[in-house]
């Protein structure tokens, strides 16, 4: 059964692309076919999966100009993992959709014909028209949080947009969980901040945490996963982890 995942953080700088990109490997190696789809403006997930920004067909031909999921679909490098690419044209896109009918369900629309195990949604960080978008679209939501002193801050709205989406229009949006990226063991920082999330999140905090990692970091600027960058790294086991956390979870 088909599993859309949006991954959201109105917080920048949380890891939330590499986390779709290295997710998205690793449950290819896994034996899924996975649909990256790219709704964030900045492309990050595009670029980081050695796609050109300038693709004739993007998100945004298809939220806007009612462009067929199939037509911006790019397959990628990285094993049954294909992307539908973004890029600054999508800035516009709320503005323009802000009076279309049913615009909050464009991309559930658009994805209606998806034939992936997994379709995951890198959502920009915002909670706009378009983190909406993704969240009407999705059956489950799953946020990173960066190791740090403001990790909760932000969260509460987050949380109550997850919860408007519910009770106004996905009723079956559920929470997959909360992961806690770029975490440095070395610090009593890190580990007071994963013991407040525990507190907050109970089971919902994934056990899995991404550390912060010299590795990860260098991958998307080869336009590649962790799993393709350095696959013996810290940080791709961590992914490798967390993607085996999400599949058991999500298919209980």
């Amino acid at each position: 059964m088909r599993q859309i995942i949006a991954v959201l953080n109105q917080k920048g700088g949380v890891g939330k692309t590499t986390t779709v990109i290295d997710l998205a490997a690793y449950l290819s190696k896994m034996g899924k076919s996975v649909l990256v789809v790219d709704i964030d403006p900045q492309g990050n997930a595009t670029s980081g999966l050695g796609q050109s920004k300038n693709s004739d067909t993007t998100i945004y031909d298809v939220l806007v100009n009612d462009a067929q999921l199939g037509e911006a679909t790019i397959n990628t490098d990285e094993g049954d993992v294909s992307i539908v690419p973004a890029n600054s044209d999508l800035a516009g896109a709320e503005v323009e959709l802000v009076n279309s009918e049913g615009r909050e369900q464009r991309l559930k629309r658009a994805l209606t014909h998806a034939s992936h195990d997994y379709v995951l949604i890198d959502c920009p960080p915002s909670l706009g028209l378009l983190s909406v978008n993704a969240l009407v679209a999705a059956d489950w939501v799953l946020i990173p949080v960066q190791a740090e002193y403001y990790a909760l801050e932000g969260l509460t709205q987050l949380l109550a947009t997850v919860q408007r989406v519910r009770d106004g229009i996905n009723p079956n949006l559920e929470l997959l969980g909360v992961v806690v990226t770029m975490f440095d063991g070395r610090t009593s920082l890190s580990e007071s901040v994963y013991k407040e999330l525990k507190k907050h999140f109970g089971s919902k905090l994934f056990n899995t945490v991404i550390p912060r990692n010299v590795r990860l970091a260098e991958a998307p600027s080869h336009g590649k996963s962790i799993l393709e960058h350095d696959k013996w790294s810290r940080g791709a086991r961590s992914y490798k982890a967390l993607a085996k956390e999400i599949e058991k979870h999500v298919n209980n």
